[in-house]
C-alpha cells in the first residue's frame, strides 16, 4: 500500500451542463479514516462512484490503493470494498449464504476460514445460519461490512452508513468502524451529512459543497477557523435584514428558509440585545452555534448543513425508512 491510499488531481463530474463533482484534489492517507462531510446532494457519493469505477470520470485523474482509476480498474475493484446506504442483504437468505454468494461474486476459492473469522469478529458466529431477515439493526450492520472485508480490501468505502439508524445503533457502529480501522488495518473512506459523526470518527475531513471541497483539514483544524458564534433565529413576524445588521454585536447577517443567521463575536454579549431588539416580532425559535464544524459549514457556505439545495431529492430518506420497515 502506497503512503496515500486514494489520490486524485482535477476529479470532475459533469452529467450535461450540471457538474456533480467539480476539480477536486484529494489525499487519503494510508490506515486513516477520511470524511467527506457534506448536504445532501453536495456530490459525496458521486465521487465514491469515480473512485470505485461505477461512473466514468468526466475529466482528471484518480489512483486507489496505487492503481489508476481508469487505467486499471478491476484491480481498483479487487482492492476496495463498500458499504453502501441502500439495503445489499438478501433477507432470505442466512449470514453464510450471504457471505457465500459474496465470495461468488468476488471469485473467492480460498474464503470459508475468513469469513469464519469475520463472523466470529462480529459476534455472529451463533446467528450464521439464521435468515438474515430476523436480524436486528445492528446485525445487518456488521454483517454488510464483514461482506466489504471477505476479500480483504485495502480500502473500505462507507456512504453515509448510519442513515436511518437510531442513535443508540449509531454509535455501536462508530466503535465497529474504528474497531475495523485499527484490527485490519484498511483505510476507511466515508461519507456523513452527521456533523458529529465525522468529529468522532474521522483523523481528516474534507467539507464538500456543490461539488467542491471548501476546507479541509482535522477536525480541530477546521473548528479553530471559525473565531466567532452564530445565532440563529425565526420569528412570526416578518423581520428585515437592515433591522438585524443593526443590533451592536452582529457582523454578519444571512437567511435561510424563515430563519436568520447572525454571525456575532460573542454569543453571550450579542444574544440578550437580540432579544430585546425582536421581542415585538414574537420569536418562536432561537438556538446558538458555538465553534464547532456545524459552525465551519455555516460559516463558509451560509447555511446549514442539513439544509439541501432546493432541487436535491433526499433519495436516503426512502432507504432510512426501508431500514426501518424491515426490522
Amino acid at each position: 500500500m502506497p503512503i496515500d491510499a486514494i489520490v486524485t488531481h482535477g476529479l470532475t463530474k459533469a452529467y450535461g451542463k450540471l457538474i456533480a463533482v467539480d476539480h477536486v484534489d484529494m489525499k487519503v492517507a494510508a490506515g486513516g479514516v477520511f470524511g467527506l462531510l457534506g448536504p445532501n446532494g453536495a456530490g459525496k457519493t458521486t465521487i465514491i462512484k469515480l473512485l470505485t469505477g461505477l461512473s466514468d470520470i468526466t475529466e482528471g485523474t484518480a489512483s486507489v490503493a496505487g492503481f489508476d482509476v481508469q487505467a486499471e480498474p478491476m484491480r481498483v475493484k479487487q482492492n476496495i470494498g463498500w458499504v453502501a446506504a441502500e439495503v445489499i442483504l438478501d433477507d432470505d437468505l442466512s449470514a453464510w449464504e450471504n457471505l457465500w454468494l459474496q465470495a461468488k461474486l468476488q471469485r473467492l476459492s480460498d474464503w470459508k476460514d475468513r469469513a469464519d473469522d469475520i463472523l466470529k469478529y462480529f459476534e455472529l458466529g451463533d446467528r450464521r445460519k439464521d435468515k438474515v431477515g430476523t436480524y436486528s439493526t445492528g446485525m445487518r450492520k456488521k454483517l454488510e461490512i464483514a461482506l466489504a472485508l471477505l476479500h480483504q480490501p485495502q480500502v473500505i468505502f462507507m456512504d453515509e452508513p448510519t442513515i436511518g439508524l437510531d442513535a443508540n445503533t449509531r454509535r455501536m457502529l462508530w466503535q465497529l468502524i474504528t474497531g475495523v480501522n485499527k484490527e485490519f488495518h484498511i483505510t476507511v473512506l466515508l461519507t456523513s451529512h452527521y456533523i458529529e459523526e465525522a468529529d468522532a470518527l474521522c483523523d481528516q475531513i474534507s467539507i464538500i459543497d456543490q461539488g467542491r471541497f471548501v476546507a479541509s483539514g482535522t477536525p480541530s483544524e477546521l473548528k479553530s477557523r471559525v473565531k466567532a458564534d452564530f445565532i440563529e433565529v425565526e420569528t412570526r413576524m416578518s423581520v428585515s435584514e437592515p433591522k438585524l445588521r443593526q443590533i451592536p454585536g452582529v457582523s454578519e447577517v444571512r437567511s435561510e428558509g424563515k430563519a436568520w443567521i447572525l454571525k456575532v463575536a460573542s454569543a453571550e454579549e450579542t444574544l440578550p440585545r437580540v432579544l430585546e431588539t425582536l421581542k415585538s416580532d414574537g420569536i418562536t425559535r432561537i438556538n446558538v452555534e458555538r465553534p464547532s464544524l456545524e459552525s465551519v459549514f455555516m460559516d463558509i457556505t451560509g447555511k446549514r448543513i442539513d439544509h439541501p439545495g432546493p432541487d436535491v431529492q433526499d433519495y436516503r430518506k426512502f432507504y432510512a425508512n426501508l431500514r426501518r420497515a424491515r426490522q
